[in-house]
């Protein structure tokens, strides 16, 4: 599967969330490496599975959309 490419800042601002998270959420205070190795690990082990959520989701609502255009056959 091919690798999430993130730009700079995208990464620094996702790390930043980690952070905040484990603050708010554990009270723990992590810095940027051990924050981006979890940003790494989502993205390396769960990512494919959000992607092929958004695509069975993105199937789903197109095969919806395509049915509702069998409406406007004119007999």
């Amino acid at each position: 599967m091919k690798t999430i490419n993130l730009s700079k800042e995208k990464r620094e601002d996702m790390i930043s969330e980690i952070q905040n998270y484990f603050y708010k959420e554990r009270e723990e205070e992590l810095g940027d490496l051990a924050a981006g190795l979890i940003l790494d690990f989502f993205i390396e082990k769960l990512s494919g599975d959000f992607y092929n959520q958004g695509i069975n989701d993105a199937y789903l609502y197109m095969n919806e959309r395509l049915e509702d255009t069998l409406g406007l056959q004119k007999f």
